[in-house]
């Protein structure tokens, strides 16, 4: 939360929030009501069906398929604060099913319920029963910082309801600001529970041996990132072979100049203690509006645990313009996530292990349409006869001498407006800029990450209120917000300064 009330963010009037500008150009005028816009609800991301969503809780795997659990305020419109967890579940984590409320807020005098994690207790440790789901929470009585400690709730119909567990905290705060987005995973080698906790600039680890009872053993302190949220740990095998825990963060690195995303390291861990190969960390994603972003395990349909790759989805927002958003007003709801990605651990020429992402192989059974455009030659500007909201475009872009290629997407009909995507120079691009988005200070419109050489791999994932571009094969990728007009539906390649060839562009919609 970067040390912003949750509440106050809540609670500040949702009448008069939406606005949202187009930098250098007009302000754009919100609808009066429903009837007056059309639908801006994703077409194959998750939204929440009403009112309010925030962080992403991590998904666990329950009878078959897996339990999404994320921050939901059903009082959001009418200005009663507070989150309590709501449960949809998915099979292929592209099509999900709403669930309702899974643990409420308010039943007790500690209030509301803000970020954590569930874990099933297959070994009965909590005594709760073999099986039974444990969620671990904040909750913080008096909305304050020195407040915020750890809860428990359990559930023993497969994590569709919840019951607390009394109402004091089983991880009390000892005094610190921040002490908050517990995550627990099981530590099957040493037969114990290991939380990760936020901590300020800190992550704490903690252990227990019944869920109930957690013990301080060591913490990994960064400055330089703002304050440190939604802390993550976990292992993978990478592509060579080599074993590495991976920590990682929610962040907001941009007053250094870096991403206000997910932020990670590789590593080891003994147990007790996170060693980083490296001080400063690497981003998962390099766009504006990727956070409290939770990875989680990667099962076959049997359940099988694949330690090559992991699951993660994040919030497509961002805490600095959270409440700026036409849907709410044409809709009736305020959040968004980003497409399911999978995430895998390589190594690249100089010998740094990193984490590709490449979009859930799920939407592969979703796709309605396809257009195959072939291969395109292009000097300048090319407009493209495809017209649409919601697709994934992918090619791969070639060339002997330029500055930038790329794609205008959601581009006006006169060209005026445009979301552009790609490289120039030495760096891979998002810029929403040239729309309607909601960032008010105009500062966060283009996101940078590395690139270098004469050949760039581009897939593109474009729904109504989104984009996001993975760069060669998931190396880098950038998530943003953007609300173009309904009536902008273009799409144009370019190249600057020379001359570039699009291969195998393909354009994919899905009906979800």
């Amino acid at each position: 939360m970067g040390g912003i009330s949750r509440r106050a963010l809540f609670a500040g009037s949702v009448a008069g929030a939406a606005v949202a500008v187009l930098p250098a150009g007009p302000a754009v005028a919100r609808p009066k009501s429903a009837a007056a816009c059309a639908s801006y609800r994703a077409e194959y991301h998750f939204t929440v069906p009403d009112q309010w969503k925030n962080d992403p809780q991590r998904p666990v795997w329950i009878d078959g398929e897996y339990h999404y659990y994320y921050l939901y305020n059903a009082d959001y419109t009418t200005g009663v604060v507070g989150t309590a967890w709501r449960l949809a579940t998915s099979s292929d984590l592209v099509s999900f099913t709403d669930r309702g409320v899974a643990v409420p807020k308010n039943t007790t005098a500690n209030g509301d319920v803000w970020s954590g994690s569930a874990v099933v207790d297959t070994g009965n440790t909590a005594g709760f029963g073999a099986g039974a789901v444990v969620v671990l929470a904040t909750m913080s009585p008096h909305d304050g910082d020195a407040d915020q400690a750890q809860y428990l709730y359990y559930s023993t119909d497969g994590g569709r309801t919840f019951t607390n567990y009394g109402t004091d905290p089983v991880l009390p705060n000892p005094g610190g600001r921040d002490f908050r987005d517990p995550k627990v995973i099981r530590d099957e080698e040493r037969g114990r529970w290991v939380m990760t906790l936020a901590e300020n600039n800190k992550v704490g680890f903690y252990h227990s041996a019944d869920l109930k009872s957690w013990t301080y053993v060591s913490g990994f302190i960064k400055d330089g990132i703002g304050v440190l949220e939604c802390p993550d740990l976990f292992r993978l095998t990478a592509s060579d072979g080599t074993v590495k825990w991976v920590l990682g963060v929610s962040a907001n690195g941009k007053g250094s100049g870096l991403p206000n995303t997910y932020a990670y390291w590789t590593g080891s861990f003994d147990g007790t203690t996170f060693t980083a190969d490296t001080a400063d960390p690497q981003w998962l994603d390099h766009g504006w509006d990727w956070y409290g972003a939770v990875t989680f395990e990667k099962r076959s349909p049997s359940g099988v645990l694949d330690q090559t790759a992991r699951y993660a989805i994040g919030w497509l927002n961002n805490w600095d313009y959270a409440n700026t958003t036409p849907t709410i007003d044409c809709d009736g709801f305020d959040g968004t996530d980003s497409i399911v990605r999978e995430v895998s651990l390589k190594r690249d020429a100089s010998g740094v292990y990193y984490l590709a992402s490449q979009p859930v192989s799920g939407l592969d059974d979703h796709v309605s349409r396809t257009v195959d455009l072939g291969d395109l030659e292009v000097t300048g500007t090319r407009v493209l006869g495809y017209t649409g909201v919601a697709y994934e475009l992918s090619c791969e872009i070639s060339w002997d001498q330029l500055r930038g290629a790329g794609v205008q997407l959601r581009r006006s009909p006169d060209g005026g407006r445009h979301i552009d995507a790609g490289i120039y120079d030495d760096y891979a691009f998002l810029n929403r800029r040239g729309t309607v988005n909601p960032d008010p200070t105009g500062r966060w419109q283009e996101s940078h990450s590395p690139f270098s050489g004469d050949r760039v791999k581009l897939r593109i994932l474009v729904d109504r209120t989104s984009v996001e571009m993975f760069v060669d094969d998931g190396r880098y990728v950038h998530s943003s917000e953007a609300f173009p007009y309904l009536i902008d539906t273009g799409l144009a390649l370019f190249s600057i300064d020379g001359t570039a060839v699009f291969e195998n562009v393909v354009i994919r919609e899905f009906t979800v």
